[in-house]
């Protein structure tokens, strides 16, 4: 597309290994999760400054940079605790974790009640991606845009890596994928976590779509989790059930139940500026163009029963697949396009954003970048928040970045894992790294 750049230049240069020592934290990935608990990563290293030094300068560096002679200022010298909070906080949020591994006043600093909100103040951190390494156990590393690294995280709660996951300002939310009553909230950075009581009502669904939304100034929170079930032997008939939780209660409602026909709901739902929004696909009874379609469910008024098919938003053109996401409170959709012969085979993938009830294309991918991936399924994972888009193919752990601010397509630094079998799965989902949100 005009306009469009394609950064290619880091694609295939491959990093020195990662871990946590990386942030100057020793056995971290041992450590078991306390819940509800007030742990932050760079407290693990106060303890024991004076050893873990040498940690911090084996902080890796994708340019080898850190091999190279820099001349150091003892800043405790001549900053007060209020100005170097001010300047910590302007960091990216790996290097705030280190920072307060460098002595008992730095880490003092970077955990008080002030320097979170100095951090709360200041502009988004860009959106972290991770990248689960295996297709049985929830395990993987997290991409960060800022300084293009990868670090190993685990990941709290969750059992395997095909739980349902959805994230909003810097929590993530956890559904398990066979009871769908196991749910928890955590910070990933912070590692704290809430477990939730199970949405009510039957706990098996042929489908079922996870969101959440947080309120950036109070940080209360609503989760949706969207329903379908088929009617016992009816195929085109299929039973949806909207159930919402605000965290400020504490509670469940079923917000509406509703019949389909011809229609069914999926996996794939978002909030955004208060409205609801899910994949619906047909099951039969449409030509080729209908096979995808958008629902809109306005959270505050709750549409009354039966007219739920009104809000009904054609989808921009035949789709293999589609991927919804919330990018500063506007609707976005990246989807595979279908060949005009063969809807349902991929041919290149687009962007639109959503503005009222049309479709505006915002971007598409070069097939340059395409080709790079090398294979390349009907569908993909895609998420996405800020003004970072991921897109990653099942098939091989390549991770492809869209800025929609500079209109720029850039491969990710290689991620530190290679295929190991030919029908090995690899997926992932974007979060906010932040340091002053707790569930």
């Amino acid at each position: 597309m005009k306009g469009v750049k394609v950064d290619e230049e880091d694609s295939i240069s491959s990093p020195a290994p990662i871990c946590m020592k990386d942030f100057g934290i020793k056995g971290f990935t041992q450590k078991k999760l306390v819940m509800e608990g007030n742990t932050l990563w760079v407290s693990h290293c106060v303890e024991n400054v004076a050893s873990d030094t040498a940690e911090l300068d084996s902080f890796s560096e994708l340019n080898d940079e850190s091999k190279k002679e820099v001349a150091s200022i003892s800043v405790d010298l001549v900053l007060p605790d209020d100005l170097l909070e001010r300047i910590l906080a302007y960091l990216p949020i790996a290097s705030i974790l280190r920072a307060g591994c460098v002595c008992k006043r730095w880490h003092e600093i970077v955990t008080s009640e002030s320097f979170l909100w100095n951090f709360n103040s200041i502009l988004s951190q860009k959106p972290w991606y991770f990248m689960f390494t295996s297709s049985d156990e929830p395990v993987g590393y997290a991409y960060d845009p800022i300084l293009r690294k990868w670090y190993g995280i685990d990941l709290p709660c969750i059992e395997t890596s095909n739980w349902f996951i959805a994230s909003s300002c810097g929590l993530v939310c956890f559904m398990d994928n066979d009871s769908r009553s196991e749910l928890y909230v955590c910070n990933l950075i912070t590692k704290r976590c809430k477990v939730l009581d199970g949405p009510p009502g039957p706990k098996i669904s042929d489908y079922s779509a996870l969101a959440i939304s947080v309120d950036r100034v109070s940080h209360n929170y609503t989760i949706s989790v969207v329903k379908s079930k088929q009617v016992p032997g009816n195929f085109f008939q299929w039973d949806l059930s909207i159930l919402l939780y605000d965290s400020e209660t504490m509670t469940w409602v079923t917000s509406l139940t509703e019949d389909l026909m011809g229609w069914r709901a999926g996996d794939e739902s978002v909030i955004c500026n208060g409205v609801l929004y899910f994949l619906i696909y047909s099951t039969g009874g449409g030509g080729s163009e209908n096979r995808h379609g958008l629902i809109m469910y306005n959270l505050a008024s709750r549409s009354p029963h039966g007219i739920l098919m009104r809000s009904f938003v054609p989808v921009p053109c035949s789709l293999t697949c589609g991927r919804l996401m919330n990018l500063k409170e506007k609707l976005i959709m990246v989807g595979g396009i279908g060949k005009q012969d063969r809807p349902d085979i991929i041919k290149g993938i687009g962007i639109w954003s959503l503005n009222g009830r049309e479709w505006l294309e915002i971007a598409r991918m070069p097939h340059k970048c395409f080709q790079g991936f090398g294979e390349f399924d009907d569908v993909f994972a895609s998420s996405g928040t800020d003004d970072l888009i991921y897109i990653q193919s099942y098939g091989a752990p390549a991770l492809l970045v869209y800025d929609v601010n500079q209109k720029q397509w850039k491969w990710s630094q290689k991620c530190p894992v290679t295929k190991r079998f030919p029908l090995q799965l690899f997926t992932g989902f974007c979060f906010e790294p932040r340091l002053e949100i707790s569930p």
